[in-house]
Formats: C-alpha cells, structure tokens, sequence
C-alpha cells in the first residue's frame, strides 16, 4: 500500500509540474505581441492556398490573404475539381482586389495518396519567388502574417509553421473543440517546440524552396499519408528544426456538431499514431483524468476524503489552463472548465480509436492510414 501510494502520489505531482511548466511556456508563447523587427530588404513571398469546398467564413478567411501588410507577395489559389464551389469565391475575390498578384489554378495533379498535397503540386510549380508558405483556406492572416512567419525563422530552421488557434465559436460543441485545439494541442506543440522537438502543422508552411527542392521537391511531401508529418521528417532528415510562430494564427469554427469535432479529432489522433507511434504512445497521459484517478487513490490509500485530494488538484489543473486561455486572448467562456473537462474524458477514448482503427474521411475523401492509399 505505501508504495503504491507514493507511486501514485509521484505520478500526480510529475504530471502537474509538466502541465504547469507547458502552460508557463505556451502562455509566454501565444501571448499577443508585436511583430519582430525584420530587416528593410524583405523578400517576395508565394502563398499557396489550397481550396476544397465552402467553409465556415471562407470568404472571410480568403479575403484575409488580399488585406496583408506586405510590399511583394502574391496569391495562387488552387482547386482540384472545375466543379468546386469555391472557384466562385476565389475568383470574386481576384477580381475585386486587382492591385494583389492573384490567380487561380485548377487541376489535379496526383502524385501522392493525400488529395491535399495534390491540390498543391500546380501552385508549388507555379510560384514565382523563393520563399512559399502553403495556407489552409480557413486560416485568418492577420496583417503581418508573412513577417511573423518570417521573424521565425532562424540559421538552423528548415520550417516554420503555425498550429490552429479556434476562435469564434459557436455553441457547446464548437467550445469543445477550442479546448482541444488551443488549451491542449496548441499546449502541446509549443512545449515540443521550445523543447528542440517541434512538429510540422499543415495549417500553414513557410518553405525555402531550395530546402524543399534539395530533398526531392514537393513530391517528397507524399511520403507519409499526411503532409506535415513528411514535412517533420524531411527538416529533421536536414539537420534543421521546424519553429512555430508566435502566437499561433487564428481558424474561425462557427458552429460545430459533436460528430464533427469527433471525427476530426480521431482523423488527427490516427494520423499522429501511424507517423509518430512512439510520441504518440504517451498522449493517453496528456489529460487531467489519469492524474485525478491516482489523486483519488491517493485519498483512499491515506484514508482522507476523496475530494480533500482530487477536487484542489483538479481546481489547480484546469485553473491553470484557464489562465493560459485568458492570457492567450483566446475565446472563454463559463463553459470551458467543463468543455476541458469533457475533453480530458474523451482523451482515452481517441487513444484507443488511433490504435484500432485504419479509416477516415478527408472532405469525401475516404483514406486508410493502414495501406497509405484511398479506400476504394
């Protein structure tokens, strides 16, 4: 019983100081703050923004790309299908903003399983400057975007990326899936990263062509079945590091559904399983729930009442986070505690679901992670 008990009093006390020390280092990271001084001569900059379908605000998020505070930069826009929806905003939004180099592409190329990565082979090949940075459509660019991609970037840096920060939800379930992609994705990531281990995020890319071209040009991006995790592994086979900006840019998500927030999250946790197994393996520690079950046999063991244990840790774990929400100007609501709470819940359960199972979807894209290929 005693040693049980200070295992799991070891346990509790370990897993509080790592969430306390990533939220220290996210909070210090996520913060709002000015643009880095870059140098005078700034370079031109492509932007490939892959497009499939109507989003939630992608008009919006389109415009962004057309409103950026920078002197030499262009837009190419790139649709698979000549039947996709969005080609009409795209083009609506080229032809009321003439004073941006913009244009749009359409076409397949296949060079991979990941349909994504196709949609961006012709805007890679089209790009005109050195530098690319490859943008989801439902990404906001602030203002200053390309020069917080660019004050990133340092000698040792291969790729610079940005990992989604939900904003503008609404709903519960929407509030559940910021809790997943800010207080503990986002978490996550910038602790890796300021650890040395950082890990490509296909929101967004900032490339040196040369980087790219000198490990096998964009092709090389189809080696795993998703784009950021052969991005990881290309930088890293570099002896180079991939760094995130600071802060993180934001995904507006409008109203979400559970199953909506339930599929994209095993879509992910299956992605991180079948690139990353061994960094993936000790996610199902990530949450509150593990530590709070050892807190309560911590209580039982010591013969106290069970919330004299669990209920202050409890209040400390997702205290802290909320304080990271706050400082990081993300949205917060009186729901979160509980949103965060749920989501720690449904933790164990997306870890099982990455070990069993192969499929997912991807915009009517049926996928499998067991063959690398599209199910038939």
């Amino acid at each position: 019983m005693i040693a049980s008990a200070f295992a799991a009093a070891s346990f509790c006390g370990i897993t509080v100081l790592l969430h306390i020390f990533s939220i220290i280092v996210a909070a210090r990271r996520c913060r709002p703050k000015p643009v880095a001084r870059l140098p005078d001569a700034l370079p031109p900059v492509s932007i490939v923004r892959p497009v499939c379908g109507i989003d939630n605000f992608l008009e919006e998020t389109l415009c962004t790309s057309f409103e950026l505070a920078y002197p030499a930069y262009e837009l190419i826009f790139c649709v698979a299908s000549a039947r996709d929806p969005a080609i009409a905003v795209v083009q609506g939004l080229i032809d009321t903003h003439p004073h941006v180099v913009a244009r749009l592409l359409v076409g397949d190329d296949r060079v991979s399983h990941n349909p994504k990565l196709n949609n961006c082979v012709k805007g890679w090949r089209d790009s005109r400057h050195d530098w690319i940075a490859i943008a989801d459509s439902n990404v906001l660019m602030p203002p200053d975007y390309i020069q917080r991609l660019l004050a990133a970037w340092q000698p040792d840096t291969g790729l610079v990326c940005s990992p989604p920060a939900g904003c503008r939800p609404e709903g519960f379930w929407a509030g559940l899936e910021c809790a997943f992609l800010n207080g503990y994705q986002a978490r996550a990531q910038y602790f890796a990263d300021t650890l040395g281990i950082g890990f490509a995020q296909g929101k967004t890319m900032l490339w040196r062509r040369a980087d790219l071209e000198a490990a096998g040009g964009i092709k090389a991006l189809g080696a795993e079945i998703a784009e950021d995790a052969a991005s990881t592994k290309v930088v890293r086979a570099a002896g180079r590091r991939v760094r995130l900006t600071d802060p993180p840019f934001g995904q507006p998500l409008g109203r979400r559904r559970f199953t909506e927030v339930w599929r994209r999250q095993t879509r992910w946790a299956r992605l991180r399983r079948a690139c990353f197994p061994l960094f993936f393996a000790p996610e199902i520690l990530g949450g509150a729930v593990f530590p709070l079950m050892a807190a309560g046999y911590l209580a039982y063991a010591a013969d106290v009442s069970v919330s004299a244990i669990v209920v202050p840790l409890a209040l400390a774990w997702y205290g802290a986070e909320t304080a990271l929400v706050r400082a990081a100007r993300w949205p917060l609501t009186p729901l979160y505690p509980l949103q965060a709470l749920l989501r720690d819940l449904l933790l164990p359960a997306l870890w099982i679901d990455a070990w069993v199972g192969t499929e997912f979807e991807w915009r009517g894209n049926q996928m499998s992670i067991a063959t690398d290929a599209p199910v038939a």
